[in-house]
């Protein structure tokens, strides 16, 4: 097993410049919205496990992506503070207006140089996109001396003309420039073969650092990020699991992992403290209620888990015969503590900790009480029983609709009905409904009390943990005009569960529509840069 570059012989022209932008790019992934204090609170955990770029949004999309850019640059301590923003001079104007509150601040700006997307997403002329290059830079540089300029659709651009542009940007005052793969279309060899070729034949190419942006199409995003860092690349765009348009971006916590854990052929390094990767896993993972798989690299709940009996062997026996790297390296403890109730609250913090979690005062005091609450109905509490709770804490915690009561009668003998009581800004409402089905009573009980048109996209049900008294997490999808959400409920009561989940999806919803209305926020289409 190796060991990550040392102290003594890091170099700067090996430093990995990591640029996060699951508040951006990630948050555009359909469903994953976040409210204003998730997106704070996921801030500042990125400022404080060493990222160097937080992508904090895309101010001129809308009035509350502007206000959370700006509010994020205000408290930031660390990390310089981006916006992206087009071309055009009202989304750089605004951007910069967004990100004026940090020390330090960058601006994002993009532009399409493919043919398919010059031809049929601009409907320009590729001399037209030059000029626009230059244009778009040289306003952009009149706010921050930080600019950095993208070719969207990068990796399926002509060579000369990606050339040009890329010179053109650095001499308008570029000072990093970054290379997509938009669509996850490139390979590995054929990225970093891209990187080379530009950093050789752009005569002021020494001027800029060069970025990799990689999308997990073919499921290449982490092997093409760090193939473009062999091709001279020093900054990663990526995101906390992944998230992000389509099939996603390349992981932080994979990039940043490959790069420790093959230093031998990856001798480069991060300025991440990899202890916090779990942690920053769990809360991103909470605050879109987007569940990490279980087989996920580095930070899913099986990737240090050995059920075969050989690997159990060889376990027992050292651990690197099948662990590359330490649960610990990660932010994963190992569990000392069996949970119960008759645990205490100073037990239950250790615990939390353990696991990753970092909860306020009053967010303990009211994850304390609902832990006391599960230990009273089940007999085993679990880690993930746990984790499932807090995470549920975290993702509903502003709800303006919550569950107070819920009865159903269920059965072979139809209709199944559910009395249901809730909690809406503050005024207890009851209502009885009826059903196909015990879910779709539920469902429809709640529509009475809150009537609206969303489409029920997604509806799952797991087990959080073995045995008959297992909570269920389930995940719900609505769906409402423009807006798609995703939320989830943890209760040892499925249908319960269901409730929670639902009210969680549609929280999301009001939330979101409110914070858009009367036209603040703009349609943005093919805004991703990678």
């Amino acid at each position: 097993m190796t060991t990550a570059t040392t102290a003594e012989t890091r170099s700067d022209k090996d430093r990995v410049v990591i640029f996060d932008t699951t508040l951006r790019d990630g948050e555009q992934c359909p469903g994953a919205t976040m409210t204003h204090d998730e997106k704070l609170e996921v801030a500042e955990l990125l400022d404080e496990m060493g990222v160097d770029i937080i992508e904090a949004g895309f101010p001129i999309a809308s009035e509350g992506d502007f206000a959370a850019v700006q509010e994020i640059a205000r408290r930031s301590k660390n990390a310089v503070i981006c916006g992206l923003s087009r071309a055009a001079p009202k989304d750089i104007d605004r951007c910069a207006e967004a990100i004026r509150p940090a020390t330090r601040k960058r601006i994002h700006t993009f532009l399409s140089t493919s043919p398919v997307h010059m031809k049929w997403k601009l409907q320009k002329e590729p001399h037209e996109v030059y000029e626009m290059v230059i244009a778009q830079v040289t306003r952009a540089r009149s706010h921050t001396d930080d600019v950095e300029w993208s070719a969207e659709d990068g990796t399926r651009t002509e060579h000369d003309f990606l050339c040009r542009c890329v010179e053109a940007a650095i001499n308008a005052g570029a000072t990093t420039i970054n290379i997509p793969d938009t669509v996850g279309y490139t390979t590995p060899e054929e990225y970093a073969a891209l990187f080379r070729m530009v950093r050789e034949r752009v005569p002021n190419a020494d001027r800029a650092v060069f970025s990799v942006h990689c999308h997990d199409d073919l499921g290449m995003a982490v092997a093409n990020s760090l193939a473009g860092v062999t091709g001279g690349a020093r900054q990663v765009e990526c995101t906390i699991n992944g998230i992000g348009e389509r099939a996603g971006n390349a992981a932080l916590e994979e990039v940043v992992m490959a790069i420790r854990t093959r230093n031998d052929v990856l001798p480069f390094w991060t300025g991440i403290d990899a202890t916090m990767l779990t942690r920053a896993s769990k809360l991103v993972s909470a605050a879109t209620s987007f569940p990490v798989q279980y087989n996920k690299a580095i930070v899913g709940r099986n990737a240090f888990a050995h059920e075969s009996g050989i690997h159990q062997d060889g376990m027992l026996k050292n651990t690197q015969t099948y662990e590359i790297m330490t649960p610990e390296s990660v932010g994963v403890k190992q569990t000392s503590l069996v949970m119960g109730k008759h645990s205490g609250r100073h037990a239950f913090q250790h615990k939390l900790e353990e696991l990753g979690y970092k909860l306020a005062s009053n967010q303990l005091e009211d994850a304390f009480v609902r832990f006391k609450a599960l230990a009273d109905r089940k007999k085993h509490i679990y880690d993930e029983d746990i984790e499932a709770l807090v995470d549920e804490e975290i993702a509903h915690e502003h709800d303006r609709i919550t569950l107070t009561s819920l009865t159903v009668i269920a059965g072979t003998r139809g209709p199944q009905s559910a009395t249901l009581e809730l909690d809406i800004d503050g005024r207890q409402q009851t209502v009885q409904a009826t059903g196909n089905g015990p879910v779709d009573a539920i469902f429809n009980a709640i529509k009475a009390l809150v009537p609206h048109e969303a489409v029920l996209e997604l509806y799952q049900v797991h087990a959080v943990t073995e045995g008959t008294d297992a909570q269920a997490e389930v995940s719900v999808r609505l769906a409402q005009g423009d807006y798609s959400v995703t939320s989830r409920g943890a209760d040892p009561d499925t249908l319960v569960a269901s409730a929670k989940a639902y009210l969680g999806a549609l929280n999301k919803l009001i939330s979101k529509q409110s914070r858009n209305v009367g036209g603040n926020r703009r349609r943005i289409h093919s805004t991703d840069v990678g």
